[in-house]
């Protein structure tokens, strides 16, 4: 297949597989998203979604957050890992969006990545599921399945980020970011693929005959 038919077909089959992916970090605003963002690095979706409904029965919005002493947040969600860092930056973003931006989560890539803790990667997300504002976030998992599938040959998430939006319409990057992710987990995961095995990658690359090497993010 040529590259334009590879995006084709990427297209097509996770449409079919996933027509409506579903956000899987539990949430209820962008402010409560944006937390379960910063928390799921390093981290499971699911173990994310075990300790996010007791810290927002607590702090539902930045204005109690910013409230909570920082051993108090980080004792709720020490099983995410890396707590004293994320807990940190929790209470010290809740304490800017009060100052600077009413208690808000801000709608702009810059404000978002400015908060403590928030890199390019979570205000993507922050501005594709909470707002609805195109944008493809790559992680690790995305960057590889990226370069398996023969899109991208980046040797960074921000490399793949740029190949995955030239190469796909802007209409479709917010539902495809989660499509892939789910396909990633469900059939092409780390270890349960190389480029070789699940349906996606022997559909793309039939003739492939030693694992694909990817290039680390």
């Amino acid at each position: 297949m040529t590259k334009p038919e590879r995006c084709a077909f990427v297209l097509d089959e996770l449409g079919r597989l996933y027509p409506d992916p579903p956000i899987p970090l539990d949430h209820s605003d962008a402010f409560t998203l944006l937390v379960a963002v910063l928390l799921s690095a390093q981290c499971t979706d699911a173990r994310v979604n075990t300790v996010t409904p007791e810290l927002f029965r607590r702090a539902p919005d930045a204005a109690t957050m910013a409230t909570l002493p920082v051993g108090e947040i980080q004792a709720i969600i020490r099983p995410c890992g890396l707590s004293p860092q994320k807990a940190k930056a929790i209470a010290g973003l809740s304490r800017i969006l009060l100052d600077v931006h009413g208690g808000e989560v801000p709608r702009d890539f810059a404000a978002l990545e400015a908060l403590p803790g928030v890199g390019h990667k979570t205000a993507s997300v922050v501005m594709a599921q909470a707002f609805g504002v195109p944008a493809f976030p790559v992680d690790t998992h995305i960057h590889r399945l990226a370069q398996r599938w023969g899109l991208s040959s980046g040797k960074n998430v921000a490399q793949t980020e740029r190949d995955l939006k030239r190469l796909f319409p802007e209409s479709s990057w917010n539902r495809l970011h989660l499509q892939i992710i789910f396909y990633g987990r469900e059939y092409c995961t780390a270890r349960g693929c190389d480029g070789t095995v699940c349906p996606m990658c022997r559909a793309l690359y039939p003739d492939r005959k030693r694992a694909k090497k990817t290039k680390k993010a």
